[in-house]
This record gives C-alpha cells, structure tokens and sequence, in this order.
C-alpha cells in the first residue's frame, strides 16, 4: 500500500481530532477534547514548533503523525521527534507506517532537519520492531526523562 501524507491545515482539525483521542484512549493517554484540540490547533495554524501529517486519502484519513522540532547542538542543528504516531487498527499491518517512516524523515532532512527521535513503550514489541525497520536505533546510553511543569 502505498502511504500518502499531507500537511494537515487549520480545515483538518475536525478530522484529526477523533483521530488523536483514539490514539490518547489506545495509549492510556488522559486528555479532554479541549486539552487536545489546544494542542493540536496551533501547529495547523502554522507554529514553528511542529507539524501534523495527515496518512491516507484528504477525504478519509487512516492515520496522522506529529512532529515536533528542537535545536540539538550534538547533532548539529534543528532535530524532530516523532510526538505521536496512529494508524486506525483496522489498516495496522499493511506497511503503512513503516511506508511513513521511510518517506517523512527524507523529506524532513531535506528541509534541514539533522536526527528524527521517538519514544516507545519498552514493552510494545511490534512499535519496537516497526521502528527498527524504519532504522531508528535505540541509544543504549540515553534514557528519556521528563519534568510536568
């Protein structure tokens, strides 16, 4: 199968916004439809801190991912991490986002992005496998922390 992807725009939102809480519902994620359309809606409208792609036919989306954008000195300039990806389950297996994460980081570095991070369950097998395929390596040195602020 071949993965289209799009830059979603403003128009989008209704569209990806049941897209982004099934992914939160999957994934354990506790958000209310306002906290995720505050969210969302910014990098639709064109804020430099990320984007939103759309995966699938503009008429009826299967997926989206989102990409946000940091400046990393040990890599040399501007760098991505891969904020949330979701393919519907009834698609999942069909290559679908293994086609996305050969065909976005190509074009990411093309706009000068230098590395494209992501985080995965250490229990997700199948996310791990999938990443793996994809090229992206685990940094054995490295484990990712966070603050709520």
């Amino acid at each position: 199968m071949s993965a289209q992807i799009r830059l979603a725009r403003p128009e989008d939102l209704e569209t990806l916004l049941p897209l982004v809480a099934a992914f939160h519902a999957e994934a354990g994620i506790g958000s209310s439809e306002d906290h995720r359309r505050a969210a969302v809606q910014p990098l639709l409208e064109g804020i430099p801190y990320g984007a939103v792609y759309l995966i699938g036919p503009a008429r009826a989306p299967v997926g989206y991912i989102i990409v946000t954008f940091s400046w990393s000195v040990e890599f040399g300039g501007m760098d991505g991490f891969v904020d949330e990806l979701f393919i519907r389950p009834p698609v999942r297996g069909r290559g679908i986002a293994s086609e996305v994460l050969i065909a976005l980081p190509r074009t990411l570095a093309e706009a000068g992005i230098r590395a494209l991070h992501l985080e995965v369950d250490k229990d997700n097998e199948a996310a791990q496998r999938l990443y793996a395929r994809a090229r992206f390596q685990p940094r054995e040195r490295y484990m990712l922390m966070s603050k709520m602020l």
